[in-house]
């Protein structure tokens, strides 16, 4: 994998070639890394994410999920989701290769959430905790279905938290006929004054 020095500003820059989702070959190049290095990291993770081999980074897949799942969100449910990626998710398994990543590093990674507590001692909410990891498994969900990853260990883990179930109340006839008795007459003292 070949690196360039560009001699105009000493950065590093590389150019390599893919696949494009249509059949056709294209170039890619990628400029202003500050060493060699980096730039040839930068091309192997590339390659890596073009050729669906799951000996790449966690992080290096969350990159694809997240330009592939970002324009079939809203704006708010994406960052939600972004936000719990980046906090969450990537610090505990960013460096892990994802094919190596098991259910007993999933079960590692719940049990450090189970343990979190804030500066008042409280731990996250068992539908926050929920969230987090239906967060994990869409993404491992993601990689069974479009990348052909063998299973999802997020699932085989099993969920932690749960949702809160909220009781809805309903009024009777008879609540409803008094409170709208109790906001005609403010509405017509309001009218009158």
């Amino acid at each position: 994998m070949p690196a360039y020095k560009n001699k105009d500003n000493g950065t590093w820059y590389v150019m390599t070639q893919y696949t494009n989702w249509k059949g056709e070959r294209k170039p890619k190049c990628k400029r202003g890394f500050d060493t060699k290095r980096e730039a040839q990291e930068w091309e192997h993770t590339f390659r890596q994410q073009n050729s669906g081999d799951w000996d790449m980074p966690f992080s290096a897949f969350v990159e694809i999920y997240c330009q592939e799942q970002k324009p079939r969100l809203k704006e708010s449910t994406w960052q939600t989701k972004e936000n719990i990626i980046q906090q969450k998710i990537l610090p505990y398994f960013e460096n892990y290769k994802i094919k190596e990543i098991t259910t007993k590093d999933v079960r590692a990674w719940q049990n450090e959430m189970l343990a979190y507590r804030n500066e008042d001692n409280k731990p996250y909410s068992s539908s926050y905790l929920k969230a987090l990891h239906n967060q994990l498994s869409a993404i491992f969900n993601y990689a069974v279905r479009f990348y052909d990853l063998r299973s999802n260990p997020a699932a085989k883990a099993g969920n932690m938290g749960s949702e809160e179930r909220k009781e809805m109340l309903f009024w009777t006839k008879e609540e409803y006929q008094k409170f709208s008795e109790v906001m005609m007459d403010r509405i017509l003292l309001r009218a009158n004054q």
